[in-house]
């Protein structure tokens, strides 16, 4: 059994990790009734004697023994981290596994990436191998942080760096939360961008995901279930609800309902690693699948049914249909319109009572109305988990590499410009060592380029079936 390891990374990253690790405690106790610590259980956690400080190979041998997650907390403000270490979920995480300080990045990439990266580089890369140090079969580290802040873009993006370096065979895979147009961070358009160089360069899969399509999800749901049209029982069993479980818990506090998708996302692309399945897909295999092109590893994700996520009792849909949203633009994560666009691949998670001839039917009944480049015209990676999400009989997960996410890179290169042109707030990063105006430039060319590759592939993929742009996007 392999194991991962997650790094939660600035405020948004450690919310939406303490979020994983609560939702993936309740998965695993619905399905390990007897409470043995097994293969399950080790991917993401490790089983501590408590008296001697060392592993335990069974819970039942009579000793004191905890849950400690596979999993580091990074935060340039104490807040986060301490407000979770003094909630419910304190025991699961390990007090040596803890990066803080109190001072924060300022809403600045360069004070993430240059100040605190070179400060605490040592004492990361200390950490990360004590993490690995526990782990039979390492396969992947998950890093979780947002793109418009300081620490989870400077922070979280250095620590690529680190991994890269440290880890080389290990995979990388990045959720990383883009911010809405609304932001109330001013500097998160120059924060992004600095971010999504390093993203491009040195991730092997990033997740996008979009706090204002979140919210809209979020929304939307809520609308539906006070109009009555999704009836008005809660299951309080669901996985996704929120920690006190309800609707009316989702309204008061939308942002831990936003959280909870992101959540529920990771549960399910890591329900593979967890559980045992008839077509399970190891992690590893979405990275050599997915990305055909090295920068192009950015993929759009949907999760259905939403009703799932809304933790609302309603009548089950038809199996069929489920696959079909997954493929609407009201399921994407990301404000994106997938079948309108250009697949170079896609992955179907699925999870549940679904038989594989189920997902060979659906992908043969969806082929026809989308359009995938013509060297992959066969793109297609399935995986199918036996255990689905707790109250459910089926979910299903659908990464797409899909160029329908060029608007959101076009739109946060116009977010920047409108930044850059007027020099405003340059002054806060060019103060800080190993700034200069070339980081924002090389920063800037970095997601032109990603840009005009997307626009390549639809280009060539318009003419001829073999055309000169593909090789120009290898190289």
């Amino acid at each position: 059994m392999t194991q991962s390891v997650v790094v939660q990374v600035g405020q948004c990253g450690n919310q939406i990790g303490c979020r994983f690790w609560d939702l993936a405690l309740r998965e695993h106790a619905t399905v390990n009734k007897k409470g043995l610590y097994d293969e399950a259980l080790s991917s993401f956690f490790r089983n501590v004697n408590t008296r001697t400080d060392g592993d335990s190979a069974d819970i039942s041998r009579g000793k004191i023994c905890s849950l400690k997650a596979r999993a580091l907390l990074i935060d340039m403000e104490e807040g986060v981290v301490n407000e979770i270490l003094q909630g419910p979920l304190r025991e699961v995480f390990d007090s040596k596994q803890l990066i803080t300080d109190v001072s924060g990045s300022g809403n600045n990439w360069a004070v993430g990436h240059n100040v605190y990266g070179c400060q605490y580089r040592e004492h990361i890369v200390e950490k990360l191998r004590k993490t690995a140090e526990h782990c039979d079969c390492l396969q992947c580290f998950f890093v979780i942080h947002s793109m418009g802040g300081g620490t989870g873009s400077g922070l979280g993006t250095f620590l690529l760096t680190v991994l890269e370096d440290e880890f080389p065979e290990v995979y990388r895979f990045v959720t990383s939360v883009y911010p809405s147009r609304e932001d109330d961070v001013i500097t998160s358009p120059y924060n992004s961008v600095l971010a999504m160089k390093e993203l491009s360069e040195h991730a092997d899969c990033v997740l996008p995901i979009e706090n204002e399509s979140l919210f809209d999800i979020v929304s939307k749901i809520n609308q539906m279930t006070n109009s009555g049209k999704l009836g008005s029982t809660v299951k309080q069993s669901s996985l996704v609800t929120s920690s006190t479980g309800g609707i009316k818990h989702l309204q008061e506090k939308p942002f831990d309902a936003m959280n909870n998708i992101v959540a529920n996302l990771l549960l399910n692309l890591t329900s593979s690693a967890r559980f045992e399945g008839s077509l399970n897909m190891d992690l590893n295999e979405i990275s050599m699948n997915l990305v055909p092109f090295p920068r192009l590893h950015y993929l759009v994700s949907s999760l259905t049914p939403l009703y799932t996520l809304a933790d609302v009792n309603v009548p089950s849909r038809r199996l069929d249909q489920m696959f079909s949203d997954a493929f609407s633009k009201e399921h994407q994560l990301l404000r994106a319109d997938p079948r309108h666009n250009l697949y170079l691949a896609c992955a179907l998670l699925v999870r549940g009572n679904v038989q594989v001839s189920d997902l060979r039917r659906n992908i043969e009944r969806l082929k026809p109305s989308l359009q995938f480049v013509s060297w992959n015209q066969e793109g297609w990676k399935t995986g199918l988990c036996s255990v689905p999400p707790v109250g459910h009989s089926h979910s299903l997960l659908a990464l797409a590499n899909n160029t329908c996410i060029k608007p959101t890179f076009i739109e946060l290169k116009e977010r920047f410009m409108k930044l850059y042109k007027k020099k405003a707030h340059l002054h806060h990063y060019l103060h800080v060592d190993g700034m200069d105006q070339n980081c924002f430039s090389e920063a800037l060319s970095s997601l032109s380029n990603l840009i005009e590759d997307y626009n390549q592939l639809e280009a060539a993929n318009s003419g001829p079936t073999v055309d000169p742009p593909r090789l120009k996007i290898v190289m």
